[in-house]
């Protein structure tokens, strides 16, 4: 076991020391970057924390998390790699980023290429902090799944050695009953001397006739509504008569002659002329248009 612990230690030790030299080189290129697109000195010195140091925190997350806050982290993982790649390849294409010689906004000839790389440069701080932030919260807020302890293994092998055993118990099935079936009695131990008494002979046993069950067919009860049919009674249709357009405006306009303009409203109209949200809708354009126009020409 302690071998077992020693090598563990030293293969933790050499990731570690492969990532940290792995770090410095990725280091140089970005801060030339960082200081290609405007940072200062302070700032460039830590732009490789920003996006290598995400890198590390999703990796780390990926170790703890799972299902799909597991695959957010490792989309964080690859798109970061995938950016810091870019940012050192364009550092090994541009001599001038070395000596930082290179006119600031400009890393690369073709303006597209420049706009787009700039644009990246710029942008992984900002992710940094969002996606980072993002990471923190999963990694806080996950609930491990409980491990399974040696009790309950045990009881649920128990549980299902009994399930299994009741499930092999054989059927016990009663004999069939025949008609006219004599049942002679339990036989009985005697001695060597015979009985000189005649046995009398035993009455046979029928079985009680049973009535036979009755079926029937039960219509099943239904939990759908049940529609109305036939015709409609004439006490139950409206007695109301249907108002046309002009008479249902007609109605409006006397309702609402001394309400303000705020008043008139669809709801205040269906109310008070009893009509549907549609047409109470419709009466409310109606007057207010009527009204505009009327103050229109009194102005």
């Amino acid at each position: 076991m302690s071998l077992h612990r020693k090598g563990r230690a030293a293969l933790v030790l050499a990731l570690v020391a492969v990532v940290a030299m792995a770090f410095r080189v990725s280091w140089n290129a970005l801060r030339d970057i960082a200081g290609a697109v405007g940072a200062d000195d302070t700032a460039a010195t830590l732009y490789p924390f920003v996006v290598d140091g995400l890198m590390a925190l999703a990796l780390i997350a990926t170790l703890v998390l799972t299902g799909d806050a597991r695959r957010f982290a490792l989309r964080v993982l690859g798109a970061y790699t995938i950016a810091s790649l870019v940012l050192n390849y364009v550092h090994g294409l541009v001599p001038e980023l070395h000596g930082r010689t290179v006119d600031w906004g400009r890393l690369a000839d073709w303006d597209p290429a420049n706009w787009a790389l700039v644009l990246l440069a710029t942008s992984l701080p900002v992710g940094s902090i969002y996606f980072g932030s993002d990471l923190v919260a999963k990694v806080l807020h996950h609930r491990p799944a409980p491990t399974p302890t040696a009790s309950t293994n045990m009881e649920e092998s128990t549980e299902t050695d009994m399930k299994r055993s009741t499930a092999d118990l054989p059927v016990s099935t009663p004999a069939p009953v025949t008609p006219n079936m004599t049942v002679l009695p339990r036989p009985v131990a005697v001695g060597f001397l015979k009985s000189t008494l005649p046995a009398k002979p035993l009455p046979s046993i029928a079985p009680t006739p049973v009535a036979p069950i009755e079926r029937r067919a039960v219509a099943a009860e239904s939990t759908r509504p049940r529609r109305a049919t036939g015709r409609v009674p004439d006490a139950a249709k409206p007695t109301r008569p249907k108002r046309t357009p002009e008479q249902l405006l007609a109605e409006a306009r006397k309702a609402t002659a001394d309400w303000p303009d705020a008043k008139v409203t669809a709801e205040g109209i269906r109310r008070e002329v009893r009509t549907s949200p549609a047409n109470a809708r419709m009466l409310r354009d109606t007057l207010l248009a009527e009204r505009a126009a009327m103050a229109a020409e009194a102005a």
